[in-house]
């Protein structure tokens, strides 16, 4: 067994890096070292230093909350490297991850601050989930008012969240006349630089509106596409670490082999050239960011509460259930590729094949559970917009309807077995609440559902299949759906 830092690097029973870790210099600040980035943005640098490229884009880690500190001493033990295992169907692959030379403790704000002003970072890039970024849910823009971020704004020289930090680092930036860096938002929400640039600017204005103005006519703010299924790391990937690849590791990241980033081309202080490993750069990302959350996000929703109902713990176990796996299919079909838009050089039905093929690698290990999470947040990005579309064209929701239905009946807080269903969203409490009245109330969540709640085809289907889901179980009412 060889445990994993610098010291060991040329004896690791792994691929390690090829590049000369001691001549990286950090070019890119990111906030949030989660496992999606360490499997995502991170990869895909290191693949380029492979290459003998990039070498003044290593990353700076940034912490985002205060349980972030695990992350940074476990990192900071192994030298910062660690490793990740892509798993198809058939084999799995290991190999170590060197792009990251540093992380910043979340606690230290003038130092994360000071970095942001350091003239050699290019790029302050984020994964900091779709709840981090302070969306209002009735209105669906950044909300200034949320304590957090009025404490920034009172408070601008010693900020607490990512957004007051980027805009202090912006602001020292320009006191010292340097160029602004890129903000490069990597997180799974529609039009995700945009949404970070409303969130950078708003922060600012609360203090500063000369900053802010300077902020909204400098900064560029990329959107961009990603995606790699990515389950969190438990004592089962550590001990698989260390049985199958003989290497000790505390963090490790296991990840399915199947990796996307589609990104448009905004960066005026410079880039890594990351087309030469397979990122695609384009002028608007928004085709293809449409079909990855309508049809992979919005078919992880659909998968994951019949599922859960019914006590399947992990995601290929689901897509062996034929009811599952049919539901999918269908819902996929009938009504969600139907109102997805064209995108270049994408076959629609092939991309949801491959997401079913993804969806059922046993390797991947990754839970119900995760897919269940946060759909007070999911379900108005992933679900509700094409549920819309097909009312405003006049097409039929059964399915749709039949999701969101199971979502209520999952939010109710027991499988149909009676196993309770521990808390999994944000605002559990109050959906148990609501979920255990009558479906017009749920319906009634304007936060969620905005006006489509209230529209009479959609509440009649949604209606119909919450009465079946109580009165006959999960099992009984996809075969109904399935059967037409």
């Amino acid at each position: 067994m060889i445990r994993l830092k610098a010291a060991n690097l040329d004896r690791l029973p792994v691929a390690a890096p090829s590049y000369d870790r001691a001549g990286l210099t950090g070019g890119i600040l990111h906030f949030g070292l989660g496992n999606f980035h360490r499997a995502h943005q991170a990869v895909y640098l290191d693949r380029l230093m492979n290459l003998g490229d990039a070498q003044d884009f290593a990353i700076v880690g940034a912490g985002v909350m205060p349980s972030d500190a695990r992350m940074r001493e476990a990192l900071a033990a192994q030298d910062y490297l660690y490793s990740v295992v892509e798993q198809s169907a058939e084999a799995s692959e290991a190999r170590v991850v060197g792009a990251m030379i540093d992380h910043l403790p979340a606690a230290d704000g003038p130092a994360i601050i000071a970095k942001l002003a350091d003239p050699a970072i290019k790029i302050a890039s984020l994964t900091i989930t779709e709840g981090g970024y302070f969306i209002d849910a009735t209105t669906g823009r950044f909300d200034p008012t949320h304590p957090a971020v009025a404490a920034d704004g009172a408070n601008p020289e010693a900020p607490k969240t990512v957004f007051g930090m980027l805009a202090a680092g912006l602001k020292a930036r320009r006191a010292a006349g340097l160029p602004p860096f890129t903000v490069m938002s990597c997180d799974n929400i529609p039009h995700n630089g945009h949404v970070a640039r409303a969130a950078v600017v708003e922060t600012a204005r609360l203090s500063d509106p000369d900053l802010a103005e300077w902020i909204a006519a400098h900064v560029a703010f990329p959107n961009g596409m990603v995606d790699r299924i990515t389950p969190a790391t438990s004592d089962r990937e550590r001990r698989m670490i260390r049985e199958d690849f003989g290497l000790e590791d505390d963090c490790p990241v296991f990840a399915e082999d199947f990796i996307q980033w589609v990104l448009e081309d905004d960066f005026p202080q410079g880039r890594p050239a990351l087309e030469k490993v397979g990122v695609e750069f384009v002028k608007d990302v928004t085709p293809w960011e449409m079909m990855k959350i309508r049809i992979l996000n919005g078919g992880h929703a659909v998968i994951a509460y019949p599922a859960g109902l019914m006590d399947i713990h992990f995601v290929h176990e689901a897509m062996e259930n034929p009811l599952v796996r049919g539901f999918l299919d269908k819902v996929t079909r009938e009504e969600i590729i139907p109102v997805v838009p064209p995108v270049p050089g994408t076959d629609l039905t092939a991309y949801a094949a491959k997401i079913a093929e993804r969806c059922a690698n046993p390797k991947i290990g990754d839970t119900i559970r995760r897919l269940c999470l946060d759909g007070s947040n999911r379900q108005p990005k992933f679900i509700i917009p094409t549920i819309g579309d097909r009312l405003a064209r006049g097409l039929p929701v059964e399915g749709l309807a039949l999701e969101s239905a199971l979502w209520r009946r999952y939010c109710a807080g027991t499988t149909d077995s009676g196993a309770r269903i521990e808390p999994n969203d944000p605002n559990w409490s109050r959906l148990t609440e609501i979920a255990q009245s009558e479906p017009a109330l749920w319906l009634g969540m304007a936060e969620i559902y905005g006006d489509k709640g209230q529209d009479p085809r959609f509440a009649a289907a949604f209606a119909k299949w919450s009465g079946l889901l109580w009165s006959e179980g999960t099992e009984a009412v996809l075969k109904r759906y399935l059967q037409g």
